[in-house]
């Protein structure tokens, strides 16, 4: 597996006859729609399989799993052109096995609303341990707010199952207005008896709702409720044990150290949640957002910052890196407080960079490609992600020894995003 930067000149079909590849593949594995429209810059991956196989008449997936010693996960996860489908056609091509084939295993979890795409979500579905429905919200009273779609929730959790994927219920401060309230956590940690009363439905909705846990996320949090918060999270884990197997995550805000101000930091203490929970989930991802200055989503120095400091605070054994499945595209000049970025798949991201005659160029530093556009006399600039720099984010994964990715989120399917992580790990399926 390569990941080769697109030149003057190149085309699909010469590229494929440098590394002695199928242009098929090349195009199938970059979501190239329109393969003849590639960019200066742009990164692709480039898979090397050493044993392939044509369908013929008469094949199943299973039966091709067997002949090769091999499992229809495993499939699934080297042909995402199968979609997560049983049924196969004749003169497809599969590949069995490639150059480099896994390495150290990896937890790989991902965020949907319960409306996802099913077909996104069959395809997604392979490459995940876990999967986390996005989201459930809290009243006043202790009663929890759904998401808002149960029969959408429930097909996700059904569909995991049959995958092999554990459905985690998310679990935040989020009101019925869909904002994060910190109030609204002053509140609960400061009334025993609605505190209880969340832990005991939280656990009856994990319970009834065929989840394998939850997945907190509190935001927006003061100091002054870092040890509650904690302690909160343990009393979830705790009443869970006593229900069954369960697991409990917590997603932490981005911090480099002890004392980040703010308040999105100053409630994670990541010691004491680390602690507390199973696992732990760094948000490594939205340096750049919709309101804020154009840069990039989850610039690679500052990541490993966040990762240096999580590691002094946790096992990397119970850590998992958040990672971006998504840019942006910024009109300038920016304006704070009146400036909104528009938000793009990464196969869009790319296919803009040509439809704008756009060179795309790689930021070193922050590991991350960008480029900038004229529209209408107002220039652009659009930050995103790409085989290159998710590459980037996977070796951090593997030199820091971390247990996961964290995908925020799936609600489009990138196919080199799950192919690097599939490629470079043996990922835990259930």
């Amino acid at each position: 597996m390569r990941i080769y930067t697109v030149a003057e000149g190149d085309s699909v079909y010469s590229i494929a006859k440098e590394f002695g590849t199928s242009p098929a593949l090349i195009i199938s594995d970059n979501d190239l729609s329109e393969p003849t429209k590639l960019s200066v810059g742009q990164t692709l991956l480039i898979r090397q399989p050493t044993k392939t196989y044509t369908v013929v008449s008469g094949d199943t997936l299973s039966g091709i799993a067997a002949r090769f010693g091999t499992t229809t996960g495993e499939l699934w996860r080297k042909n995402p052109t199968l979609s997560g489908r049983e049924e196969i056609f004749p003169g497809e091509v599969l590949v069995i096995e490639e150059e480099e084939d896994g390495g150290g295993e990896l937890i790989t979890g991902a965020y949907v609303y319960p409306f996802v795409d099913e077909t996104v979500l069959r395809k997604t579905l392979p490459y995940l341990s876990y999967i986390t429905v996005f989201t459930y919200g809290i009243r006043n009273d202790g009663s929890l707010i759904p998401p808002g779609d149960a029969r959408g929730e429930a097909r996700v959790v059904k569909l995991a199952r049959d995958y092999g994927t554990r459905p985690l219920l998310m679990l935040s401060t989020l009101t019925e207005d869909g904002t994060f309230s910190n109030e609204l956590a002053d509140y609960i940690f400061d009334t025993p008896e609605v505190r209880e009363r969340i832990i005991k439905n939280v656990a009856d909705a994990v319970v009834s709702g065929g989840y394998s846990g939850v997945d907190i996320d509190f935001e927006y949090l003061g100091g002054d409720n870092a040890e509650a918060y904690a302690q909160f999270v343990r009393d979830v884990k705790a009443e869970l044990a006593s229900r069954g197997d369960y697991v409990v995550w917590v997603a932490l805000a981005p911090k480099n150290s002890a004392e980040q101000p703010g308040l999105l930091y100053a409630g994670h203490d990541y010691g004491a949640l680390a602690d507390a929970a199973d696992r732990v989930l760094l948000m490594t991802y939205e340096w750049g957002y919709a309101f804020g200055p154009p840069q990039a989503v989850a610039p690679l120095s500052e990541v490993r910052a966040v990762v240096d400091y999580a590691k002094t605070e946790a096992p990397p054994s119970k850590i998992l890196l958040g990672v971006p499945n998504y840019g942006y595209d910024w009109q300038l000049p920016y304006v704070r407080g009146k400036s909104e970025a528009e938000p793009l798949s990464l196969a869009a991201a790319a296919r803009r960079a040509y439809e704008r005659r756009a060179r795309i160029m790689f930021d070193e530093a922050a590991g991350s490609p960008y480029y900038s556009y004229y529209l209408d006399g107002k220039e652009h600039i659009v930050w995103f992600e790409d085989a290159k720099s998710i590459e980037e984010k996977a070796d951090l994964i593997e030199d820091e020894e971390l247990s996961g990715a964290g995908i925020w989120n799936a609600m489009k399917f990138f196919t080199p995003l799950w192919l690097i992580l599939d490629g470079k790990f043996d990922i835990i399926k259930y």
